[in-house]
């Protein structure tokens, strides 16, 4: 295990082309996934918690069941829906960035939704008069709230990018694991550890787990901002 280890490090150390390769990718697809389900996310998490209309609440109820999607299940559909037997093969997505990125904006997108309506509805009350008195209409109310919970939306934002990372079945399906394409960080340490090179594989989780705990970190002091503010 030492051995292991220090091999690990080695590797990081020696910036080997592989790791770097794999490192990028997916950071490519992190950022990019999670960017988009925040996009889509936040706006949607903000309507539900202001707005009161008929079946709202079995909205709520199936977004929250969508956020336990299985990954493995995501990425069934994705792929069907991508290969030549699906609606979407013209665009040829199977096997790529873009189809692993598209795979992760559904999975993460309804916990991004969720944690902004949670958020949202312990604070609408108290603006909901404040921009009625201020006589603001529904649209204006909704970019006031949004504005108010920034530090709430980066922390959401980060906790949809620790998601996307340490995600495995979706991608490892859609993309395939494509040296110097499509493979991340948790389908290589999956083939490493398969073909018994225990050194990368822990060289990658070593950067893995680097990565974890600085988005945490960073979660956890926004999430006190977030409190001190309140």
């Amino acid at each position: 295990m030492h051995n292991i280890f220090v091999k690990a490090i080695e590797l990081i150390a020696s910036h080997d082309p592989e790791l770097i390769s794999i490192v990028q990718i997916t950071l490519k697809m992190c950022f990019s996934s999670s960017l988009a389900a925040l996009l889509l996310g936040v706006p949607f998490g903000a309507f539900l918690a202001l707005s009161r209309f008929p079946g709202r609440r079995a909205i709520i109820v199936l977004n929250r069941t969508l956020m336990s999607m299985p990954p493995v299940v995501c990425g069934l559909i994705c792929y069907i829906l991508f290969s030549g037997v699906g609606s979407l093969r013209a665009l040829e997505l199977l096997y790529t960035v873009t189809g692993m990125v598209i795979a992760q904006v559904i999975l993460i997108t309804p916990i991004v939704a969720a944690n902004t309506e949670t958020f949202l509805s312990g604070i609408v009350p108290d603006l909901r008069e404040t921009t009625k008195g201020l006589g603001l209409g529904f649209s204006k109310t909704l970019g006031l709230t949004i504005l108010e919970s920034k530090y709430q939306i980066v922390s959401t934002y980060l906790v949809g990018f620790a998601r996307s990372i340490a995600e495995v079945g979706a991608v490892s399906m859609v993309g395939g694991a494509i040296v110097y394409k499509t493979n991340v960080m948790t389908t290589a340490i999956m083939n490493y550890t398969s073909r018994g090179n225990f050194s990368k594989a822990m060289a990658i989780g070593i950067i893995l787990m680097t990565m974890s705990l600085i988005v945490n970190i960073i979660v956890h002091l926004l999430s006190e901002r977030v409190v001190d503010d309140r």
